[in-house]
């Protein structure tokens, strides 16, 4: 029980603060989509190699082993979303074009696209 609350503190924690560092960085991401899953998804993977404690043993209970196939598992999906995200990105612009009207990215695409603000107080 301890470790389903640790492990949702921690995951709340993570993608809020991904989300202002978001704003911080002036990135456009319509509604903060890198912040909740995939910041959010990497804590949840990394966070089973902290806690597992059934068949396999997580980092608290002594175990490393997990937690490292944890990590590895988290850079293998990063490099692979990664290099499958670039391709299908320049294929796309070149097919289509892949930026947006100027007034458009002005007011955000949150608003432009999807027609509402994800964070008005921010």
């Amino acid at each position: 029980m301890r470790e389903a609350l640790a492990i949702g503190v921690g995951a709340g924690l993570v993608t809020y603060g991904a989300a202002l560092l978001r704003v911080r960085m002036k990135l456009d991401d319509s509604l903060d989509v890198w912040a909740v899953h995939g910041m959010g998804g990497m804590w949840g993977a990394i966070a089973t190699g902290i806690f597992a404690d059934v068949g396999a043993v997580g980092l608290l209970y002594g175990g490393i082993h997990q937690f490292l196939v944890q990590l590895l598992g988290v850079a293998a999906v990063g490099a692979y979303v990664f290099t499958v995200s670039l391709i299908l990105f320049k294929v796309i612009d070149r097919a289509f074009g892949f930026t947006v009207a100027r007034h458009e990215e002005a007011v955000g695409l949150d608003l432009s696209e999807h027609g509402e603000t994800a964070y008005p107080e921010l």
